[in-house]
C-alpha cells in the first residue's frame, strides 16, 4: 500500500479529467490515485473505464458537494496521507516528492499545499490557493500572491516555506490522522469555504499548515460554479459566516458579527450598484437569511471546537481589515500587509 492517496473528486469532470489526468498519472508514482466520482451524468466513468482503466474508481450515489463528497470518499481509503485534488490542476515533474519529504520531517504539520499557479498564466498565482491562504478579523480569506481581485506574477517573492492558516482544496495534502480528528470536512457546507473551516479548527488544535514552495502546481479554476454565479455567491456568504460562528472564541464572535452584518449589507449594495446582477445582490441576503435559520444547528460544534482548542493565538490571522488595506490604504499585495 502507498503512503499517499491522490484523491480526485469529480462531477460531469470528464473534460477535464481527459487533459489533466495523464499528469497526475505520469508524475505521481508515489501516490495511488483514486477518482470518486460524485453521481456524475456526463460520460466520465465510461471515459475512466476507457481510457484510465487501471485507475480505482469510487462511485457515490448522487452528488453530495465537495465537502460531504470527499467525506465519504475518504472512509473507504486507508492511507497515511490523504491528497485532495481538483480535476483540472496539471502537475509537473517532481511536484509531489517535497511536500512528502516536508511532512515526514515535520510531525508537528498536519496539512500543506504546493504553490499554485495559473494554467492559463503560468507565471502568475491562481486565484484559489496561490501561495497559501489566510484571514483577516471579519472573516475574509486572501493568499500570498492574491487579494480580492489582484493576483500577482510569480517572480520568486514567497520562494521560501510558510506556515498558513488554510490550504486549498483545489490542492491540498493532509495527515488522515488529524483530517478525521479535526472531523473532516462540514458536509452542510456542501462547497465553498469547507477547506478553510477545516484548517482553521486544525489550527485550534494546535496543529501546522504550510505551503512548500518548491512544489508547484498549475490550475485551470472556475470549477461547476464561476465566479460570478448567484449560487457561487450565496454558498460563500453563507459558509463564511457559519465558519466564523463555528470557530470564533466567545470574545470576538459579537463584534465580528457586527461589523460583517454591517459589510455584508455594503457589499449587497455594491453589487446592486455597481451592476454586477441582481442575482448576486439576492444571493447575499439569501445567504445571510439561511446563515441565521441554521446557526444553532452548529451550537454542538462551537462548543466541541471549545473543547479542543489549545491555542487563540493565530498569528495567520490578520488583526485589521483586509478591505481598508486593500480599498483604503491601496495595499493590493501580501507582502505589502503588516501582520
Amino acid at each position: 500500500m502507498k503512503q499517499v492517496a491522490i484523491v480526485i473528486l469529480n462531477w460531469n469532470g470528464a473534460h477535464m479529467m481527459r487533459t489533466y489526468l495523464p499528469t497526475v498519472i505520469g508524475h505521481s508514482e508515489e501516490a495511488e490515485i483514486i477518482i470518486a466520482d460524485n453521481a456524475s451524468d456526463d460520460d466520465s466513468l465510461k471515459m475512466l473505464e476507457t481510457d484510465f482503466p487501471a485507475i480505482r474508481t469510487i462511485v457515490l450515489d448522487k452528488n453530495y458537494g465537495f465537502a460531504e463528497g470527499y467525506n465519504k470518499a475518504l472512509k473507504q481509503i486507508d492511507t497515511e496521507y490523504y491528497l485532495l485534488l481538483n480535476s483540472d490542476v496539471e502537475v509537473p515533474e517532481g511536484w509531489l516528492a517535497p511536500m512528502i519529504e516536508f511532512m515526514e520531517s515535520h510531525p508537528d504539520v498536519a496539512v500543506c499545499q504546493p504553490k499554485l499557479c495559473a494554467i492559463t498564466d503560468r507565471e502568475s498565482f491562481e486565484y484559489a490557493g496561490a501561495a497559501g491562504g489566510y484571514l483577516d478579523r471579519y472573516g475574509y480569506p486572501f493568499c500570498r500572491g492574491r487579494i480580492f481581485d489582484t493576483v500577482e506574477k510569480d517572480e520568486g517573492q514567497y520562494d521560501e516555506n510558510a506556515e498558513i492558516l488554510w490550504a486549498t482544496g483545489a490542492c491540498m495534502m493532509i495527515r488522515s490522522k488529524d483530517y478525521w480528528e479535526a472531523g473532516g470536512l462540514d458536509g452542510r457546507f456542501f462547497a465553498h469555504n469547507e477547506e478553510i473551516d477545516l484548517c482553521w479548527r486544525i489550527r485550534l488544535m494546535g496543529r501546522k499548515i504550510y505551503c512548500i514552495s518548491n512544489s508547484i502546481a498549475y490550475h485551470l479554476g472556475g470549477g461547476t460554479l464561476p465566479k460570478g454565479n448567484p449560487r457561487k455567491t450565496f454558498l460563500n456568504f453563507r459558509n463564511n459566516l457559519t465558519m466564523l460562528y463555528k470557530n470564533l472564541p466567545e470574545s470576538e464572535l459579537k463584534k465580528v458579527m457586527r461589523m460583517r452584518l454591517f459589510l455584508d449589507w455594503l457589499a449587497a449594495f455594491q453589487m446592486l450598484i455597481l451592476g454586477r446582477s441582481y442575482g448576486d445582490f439576492k444571493a447575499v441576503i439569501r445567504g445571510r437569511k439561511e446563515f441565521n435559520k441554521w446557526k444553532h444547528d452548529f451550537d454542538k460544534d462551537r462548543k466541541r471546537i471549545k473543547a479542543m482548542r489549545k491555542t487563540d493565538d493565530i498569528p495567520q490571522i490578520f488583526s485589521k481589515s483586509i478591505l481598508w488595506e486593500y480599498y483604503a490604504k491601496g495595499k493590493k499585495r501580501f507582502r505589502d500587509l503588516a501582520f
